[in-house]
């Protein structure tokens, strides 16, 4: 399914799949929500093989998922197999490793470097093919995130570090910076992207296209909302556990969090479009919308997580699917975003304005 596809990551020689395994559930022990919604090792292996033997080559993990467990089963399966070369790791700092620690969270220096060494020492490995900031701490100066990072890459403890969860001016101060210093540069932006969630599009989709940056996204199924599990918000009420439908405890503890939040009108509206292309496609809905997200500008990996191999199995089949041109568009059309000030300005009546009688050619990224 994934096989012999491969692409480089941002302005860099490092060539990754457009699937990305994402870790984040291996292990029973999450310091959030304790076994909710991890997996034991025996099918965390399972999944791991299966994306393997696919042809995958990309995995996400970060030092406080399952507290640790992520970090240390990945480790133990790359070993196990022998692929040490052949899989790109990736993994992240920022949140706290000690809540009585104010130095073990944050991306100052010392944390970073702590951070890092947990995570060699977890993963049994002598390097970290890409290190992410897992998000911007809103106090740490880039040049210090810059520089530590940029020496971490010179000792050669992580090939390549990009950034997570950050606004896109931070991304291009960051990138700035490093460039007109001659330090290492960030690779890779790791953005939440959806059908559900497309406002990366007003600024940092751009700001990668003209940095050279490359886009992984998670959470690509709206946290289980473009899965296939809901219909509509009337099925999603429903408590028949004996049917096809979900009832709405989950929708219930994804609400009141800015993150996983999706018991929303237009979100519903988004949902039922996707159904129907689904059924007109005969196709799975959470296939459709990943292959829809594949095709989307910017966008060079997914990171893709499970808790069932089925379920992973038949999500990977995206990789092989092609969504005809009229349909793409009717989800572009029922997901698309708000055009707010000032992007009124980008759009084509106002690029019209400004070239008068002149054939000008638009703007795109170098």
């Amino acid at each position: 399914m994934l096989s012999n596809r491969y692409s480089l990551l941002g302005r860099s020689g490092l060539r990754v799949s457009p699937f990305c395994l994402g870790a984040m559930t291996f292990g029973s022990t999450n310091k959030f929500n304790a076994g909710a919604w991890g997996t034991d090792e025996e099918t965390a292996r399972k999944l791991f093989d299966l994306y393997v033997d696919a042809g995958g080559n990309f995995v996400d993990t970060a030092v406080t998922y399952m507290t640790g467990q992520s970090e240390e089963l990945v480790g133990a399966f790359i070993r196990d197999r022998g692929l040490r070369d052949r899989i790109v790791i990736g993994t992240k700092f920022t949140p706290s490793t000690d809540e009585h620690n104010p130095n073990a969270s944050g991306n100052g220096r010392k944390n970073i470097h702590s951070a890092v060494e947990t995570s060699l020492r977890r993963l049994g490995a002598d390097y970290i093919d890409l290190y992410w900031m897992h998000f911007w701490d809103m106090v740490t100066p880039a040049d210090e995130v810059v520089g530590t990072l940029d020496g971490l890459v010179k000792s050669g403890k992580i090939l390549h570090y990009g950034l997570s969860n950050v606004p896109a001016w931070y991304l291009a101060q960051a990138h700035a910076i490093a460039t007109r210093s001659g330090k290492e540069r960030p690779i890779a932006l790791q953005m939440e992207y959806s059908l559900v969630s497309r406002y990366i599009e007003r600024e940092h989709i751009p700001a990668t296209q003209e940095l050279g940056v490359g886009v992984c996204t998670w959470s690509p199924l709206g946290s289980g909302f473009l899965s296939g599990k809901y219909k509509s918000l009337d099925t999603a009420r429903t408590a028949d556990h004996g049917t096809e439908e979900v009832s709405k405890g989950r929708l219930d503890t994804m609400s009141g969090s800015p993150l996983f939040d999706r018991n929303k009108e237009r979100n519903w509206r988004i949902l039922q479009t996707l159904h129907e292309v689904a059924a007109e496609m005969g196709t799975p809905p959470a296939q459709v919308a990943l292959a829809w997200l594949a095709g989307r500008p910017g966008v060079t990996s997914i990171i893709l997580g499970a808790t069932r191999v089925e379920q992973f199995v038949q999500n990977l089949g995206a990789a092989a699917l092609a969504i005809p041109a009229e349909l793409r568009q009717r989800l572009d059309s029922a997901s698309a975003i708000d055009i707010v000030s000032p992007h009124e300005f980008f759009v084509e009546p106002h690029k019209s304005m400004l070239r008068g009688k002149f054939d000008l050619a638009p703007w795109r990224p170098s």
